[in-house]
């Protein structure tokens, strides 16, 4: 027997503010959001009545390109959507959590790139004890992740948890706003989530199939370590045939790769040595491209100082999680330079600690 509960949860007053209040963290100055919160109460009560008579449709997405250096089609939803997007994790969530695996890294709270790097560190201090034996890593990703995902395949995922037909029919209309078949937008909240969804079938698969130990995932990077080379190089095929049957994917062929413990490995923007971390150079060139953009918006009066100075601390903390401590300082000291007096009441030089 169907049954509505999870859709009414879902188009519950308080559950709509709650998603309301979710998207709007951090962007209560865009117009768009204003504009929403200053009729709240109407607007969520209009939404309210779209999704329970089933006639919510979202609007277009607004598709933008950036270049970071890569190229990226970035594809924005309307607020209202946003808010739809939250309301719907927030009640479909709990309902996959639970069956993801410990070491899946991304959009989880208590998880993380940091985390999922620490725990890569440990898994390699375990099966090189301590880097006195040779390891090796299964270093993948999947071709074309996003765009790629196969939106048959994620609802029949889906249903195996979400018996509600209404719920149901609302995913299929947020998947199908992107493109009818396959593939869905960078930056929704929605596609982060099923992005965990599609790809917790290959966790299963490495973890109860395979069943590798040291498997540590974030979105569609994801590392394995042993000791045998031969042994993971099976895998890898096994993983590669698994995806293209039940997930209709690929691993990247360029990317997808078994790699010495002791080379260093590449991974959510450091590079790893058995005792040290480096940033990758690429990330390097991307802080620097940034902070020129930055200081030229800086320059032209469009941000101000407390902007400029958000972006550089943010930084350094970043950095700090690698060894690069003559880097930082560096990069403060000519900053100081720069702004020495407005820098005279900010205490930058702790992010050296």
């Amino acid at each position: 027997m169907m049954t509505d509960k999870l859709f009414n949860q879902l188009c519950s007053y308080s559950n709509l503010k709650l998603a309301f209040m979710k998207a709007r963290k951090g962007k209560t100055k865009r117009k768009d959001v204003i504009e929403f919160e200053h009729d709240l109460k109407d607007n969520l009560l209009q939404l309210q009545v779209d999704l329970k008579f089933l006639s919510y449709f979202p609007k277009p997405l607004k598709t933008f390109m950036i270049r970071d250096p890569k190229t990226r089609i970035i594809s924005k939803s309307n607020f209202r959507d946003r808010v739809v997007h939250h309301a719907l994790c927030n009640v479909i969530e709990r309902l996959f959590d639970k069956s993801f695996i410990y070491d899946s890294y991304a959009n989880r709270k208590g998880k993380g790139t940091l985390r999922a790097i620490t725990r890569f560190e440990y898994f390699s201090r375990k099966v090189s004890k301590n880097y006195h034996q040779n390891a090796y890593v299964l270093k993948a990703d999947i071709k074309h992740y996003f765009d790629t995902i196969n939106h048959q395949t994620l609802l029949s995922i889906l249903k195996k948890q979400v018996k509600d037909v209404k719920v149901n029919l609302l995913i299929k209309r947020i998947l199908s706003n992107h493109t009818p078949e396959k593939g869905m937008p960078l930056g929704n909240l929605t596609s982060q989530f099923f992005a965990n969804v599609y790809l917790n079938e290959l966790d299963q698969f490495v973890k109860h199939k395979l069943r590798a130990k040291y498997y540590v995932r974030y979105v569609d990077d994801f590392l394995i370590v042993h000791q045998s080379n031969k042994i993971l190089q099976k895998w890898k095929v096994d993983i590669d045939l698994f995806i293209k049957k039940s997930l209709i994917l690929e691993l990247h062929p360029d990317k997808s790769k078994i790699i010495s413990l002791n080379r260093g490995v590449e991974f959510l923007g450091f590079v790893i040595f058995p005792y040290y971390r480096l940033l990758k150079q690429k990330n390097l060139r991307k802080f620097k491209r940034k902070l020129k953009n930055i200081y030229y918006l800086y320059q032209q009066k469009l941000i101000n100082y407390d902007a400029l100075y958000d972006f550089v601390e943010g930084w350094i903390a970043y950095a700090k999680h690698a060894n690069t401590y003559q880097l930082r300082k560096s990069i403060l000291k000519l900053f100081e330079e720069k702004f020495i007096s407005e820098i005279s009441n900010k205490q930058v030089n702790q992010g050296l600690k």
